[in-house]
Order: structure tokens, then C-alpha cells, then sequence
């Protein structure tokens, strides 16, 4: 059983990964390492490895693999950077963002899967993560600043969070509305200035609450 786990893994990054233009060596060793099987609910144990959107209840997904693997080498995380990340979700991607930061602080709308997610991670022995319940899109603005933010679910209209980045830093993004979403990393340059840049065009599931474009009535 256990060869036919890695096997799995393996044919995940060779044809899933890979393939989607995700070359990093560093994410693609931690894609190898962090066991993502572990994470899946049960029921859908059989499919951890599947180019899908698994789902983890609440009405939510998991992010697909390439998916991971692109925001990830987008991102490129460094040992001594900040992280927050809106939606823990199953928590699997917390624990990659955990595996390359320094420290990562996680917001979940849903308290039953923070839950679930603080358990798979102290399962794993990953301690440098910091897990909130809370509405991470509108109501959680504490002071702090950070080097990279992450948003796993799609939102409408672009994000202020950027206001949170530090020199540098960078946000990940998929903004629009169905059928045409963009992957999109904003770099902060400097106190006023943003350079924004589309990865990829993709379609995610949508953040429980994000704000809409105003409707015009006729």
C-alpha cells in the first residue's frame, strides 16, 4: 500500500505538476515530502493525488495540486518571511506555506475546519503555524504586516489587503468572475506603488462573503 502511496505522489508531479510549468526544485521537493494524503477526508482518501478540487465539507474545496504547486513558485517563500494566508481550508497548503516560512498565520470562516486543520498539523508536527477563526476577506484587519499573503479561494473584486504587505512583499490572488478568473501576484515596490502581473487565467471557487461589483439596475 504504502508503494502505491508514492507511486501516486510521484505521478502527481510528473504528469500534474510539472507539466503546468512548475520547475522550482524547492516546491516541488516539498510537494514530494508534505504528505497531502493526510489532509484528505477519508472518503476521498482514494483521490488525494487527482488533478480535482477535493471536497472538504463546509461547501469547500481543496486547491488542486498544479494549482498548489503555481501559487507556490509564484509566491517563492523565503525562511524568513511572514505569511498570512485567508482560508486554512484542510489546512494541506498551510502546511507547505509552514514547511518554507518562517511563520504563517491562517484565518478559516469556518471554525469546525480550523479544528480539523490544527489537528492534521499538529499531526505533522508543524509548530509555526498560528490558526484564527474568523471573516479573513472583510473583518480581519489587525496592524500586522506581513511578506507574503495568500488568498485560496477566488475573490470578485481586488483585494485591500495589499495595504498589509511589507517592502516587497507579495499577495496572491485569483480575481474575477466566473467564466474568467485571473491568477494574480501584486508585489509591493514601495509606499505608494504596486506592480500587479496575470500568472495564468483559472477559475476557483469563491470566498465565503467576498465582496461583489456593485449590480447596475436598469
Amino acid at each position: 500500500m504504502h508503494h502505491d502511496v508514492e507511486q501516486a505522489r510521484f505521478n502527481m508531479i510528473e504528469q500534474q505538476i510539472r507539466p503546468w510549468e512548475v520547475l522550482d526544485g524547492t516546491v516541488l521537493d516539498l510537494l514530494s515530502r508534505v504528505p497531502r494524503e493526510q489532509f484528505v477526508p477519508d472518503q476521498y482518501r482514494g483521490l488525494a493525488f487527482a488533478d480535482i478540487e477535493i471536497p472538504i465539507g463546509a461547501g469547500q474545496t481543496m486547491l488542486s495540486p498544479k494549482m498548489e504547486g503555481r501559487i507556490l513558485q509564484a509566491l517563492a517563500i523565503q525562511p524568513t518571511d511572514k505569511v498570512l494566508e485567508i482560508g486554512t481550508g484542510s489546512g494541506y497548503f498551510t502546511a507547505l506555506l509552514a514547511s518554507l516560512a518562517h511563520e504563517v498565520h491562517s484565518i478559516e470562516i469556518n471554525a469546525e475546519l480550523s479544528r480539523q486543520a490544527h489537528e492534521k498539523l499538529v499531526q505533522q508536527g508543524i509548530q509555526n503555524v498560528t490558526l484564527h477563526v474568523g471573516d479573513g476577506v472583510n473583518t480581519w484587519h489587525g496592524n500586522d504586516t506581513y511578506d507574503v499573503i495568500v488568498f485560496t479561494g477566488s475573490l470578485a473584486l481586488p483585494p485591500e489587503a495589499t495595504q498589509h504587505l511589507r517592502m516587497n512583499g507579495r499577495l496572491f490572488a485569483v480575481i474575477g468572475q466566473p467564466p474568467v478568473m485571473e491568477a494574480t501576484l501584486i508585489r509591493r515596490i514601495n509606499e505608494e506603488s504596486f506592480r500587479q502581473d496575470v500568472i495564468f487565467e483559472t477559475c476557483l471557487p469563491p470566498l465565503e462573503n467576498a465582496p461583489q461589483p456593485q449590480q447596475f439596475a436598469f
